[in-house]
């Protein structure tokens, strides 16, 4: 089985949150991590922005990633939000063993 980090961009800590959790309490993730404080730099309808933004990195399996890049569409207040699929390799098998748990 291939495990995945959706690594996700929101607008705010509390929008963060509450896609982190809805995605936990679906099972599309069995845990998602939240990092407040980032700064974006990045080009949007021809201008260069800067904004402040939450990270999230909602860990799943492979199979799971298009079904939570979805529901984080509908969650999400940005028009074209970030959500990318960062594999994963190796890793603790305890650890992975209940990713998968979590998940089923």
């Amino acid at each position: 089985m291939e495990f995945v980090f959706a690594y996700i961009t929101a607008g705010s800590r509390d929008e963060a949150r509450r896609i982190g959790r809805a995605l936990v309490e679906e099972r599309l993730a069995a845990c998602a991590n939240i990092f407040d404080g980032m700064t974006s730099i990045y080009r949007w309808q021809d201008a260069i922005e800067e904004a402040t933004e939450t990270v999230l990195i909602a860990k799943t399996r492979a199979d799971l990633f298009d079904r939570l890049a979805a529901r984080v569409r509908e969650l999400h207040s940005y028009d074209v939000p970030c959500v990318v699929e960062l594999r994963v390799g190796r890793g603790n098998p305890a650890y992975l063993d209940w990713l998968r748990d979590e998940t089923a």
